[in-house]
């Protein structure tokens, strides 16, 4: 799982960087959106919910935005999109492979938007199903390092309630569970009085390939590339790094 620890680290400064374009809130408000027209407005009985707003909050979208994304997901204001999702499977420079979340409420502009930064970036659209067994879907949860907080602090809160592994990756922990883990590892991280920033299902990789400094740099261009449609909610890719690489990208 190291490589994926240093990957979560990257994109956790790379959500920084988008916070600052907007990005990332644009995003995580249409989450918001759609959980609250799929499972309601309630946030006490949609989990999936408490966690979109959760993040939002963590992530210092402004709470009028919030609200109105749950007015508009829960049909009490008028506005909300009939937004769709799906997966798009491909590759990336060097037979990365790659799994493209979208939720969008224009099928042809994302299926265009993602064929386009794939193939003007080295990559290439795959068949489904040829990308997605690379892949396991697993509970995340993002805990903010405190000084009062340590690894075996997190470890223990968290370890009964079906939580696998705790990585440190940097400016916080990262808390592995089986997706379907993932609300009673959350609750048990709230009952231990311990914050989080995040908690979220993703595609893990099972396997990682290795790249250089050149693989690497192309395959954050084809990522940066993807997020920047608009309907691209998260991309996943089953690449390695190493700490000398990503070092040696972050000064350029």
């Amino acid at each position: 799982m190291s490589g994926h620890s240093k990957w979560a680290t990257t994109k956790h400064k790379k959500a920084v960087v988008d916070a600052k374009r907007g990005k990332l809130f644009a995003k995580l408000v249409k989450n918001i959106e759609v959980a609250a027209r799929t499972g309601g407005g309630d946030l006490a009985g949609n989990p999936t919910l408490f966690d979109a707003v959760q993040k939002a909050k963590k992530s210092s979208v402004p709470n009028e935005n919030i609200d109105r994304a749950l007015k508009r997901g829960s049909g009490q204001e008028a506005g909300g999109a009939d937004y769709q999702s799906i997966t798009y499977e491909g590759y990336g420079p060097g037979g990365v492979a790659m799994l493209v979340e979208c939720l969008t409420d224009n099928r042809n502009r994302a299926a265009s938007d993602v064929r386009v930064a794939f193939t003007r970036n080295g990559g290439s659209l795959a068949d489904p199903g040829s990308v997605s067994y690379l892949f396991t879907r697993k509970g995340v949860i993002l805990v903010a390092k405190e000084d009062s907080l340590g690894e075996d602090d997190v470890l223990s809160a968290v370890l009964d309630a079906g939580a696998e592994e705790v990585n440190d990756i940097g400016d916080s922990y990262e808390v592995i569970s089986e997706a379907t883990d993932l609300v009673t590892v959350r609750k048990a991280l709230q009952a231990a009085g311990i914050d989080y920033d995040s908690a979220e299902v993703q595609f893990l990789p099972a396997t990682q390939i290795e790249v250089d400094e050149d693989g690497a740099r192309k395959i954050f261009r084809l990522i940066d590339a993807l997020e920047d449609s608009d309907d691209v909610q998260n991309v996943f890719a089953n690449f390695d790094a190493s700490d000398e690489v990503l070092a040696a990208l972050d000064a350029e």
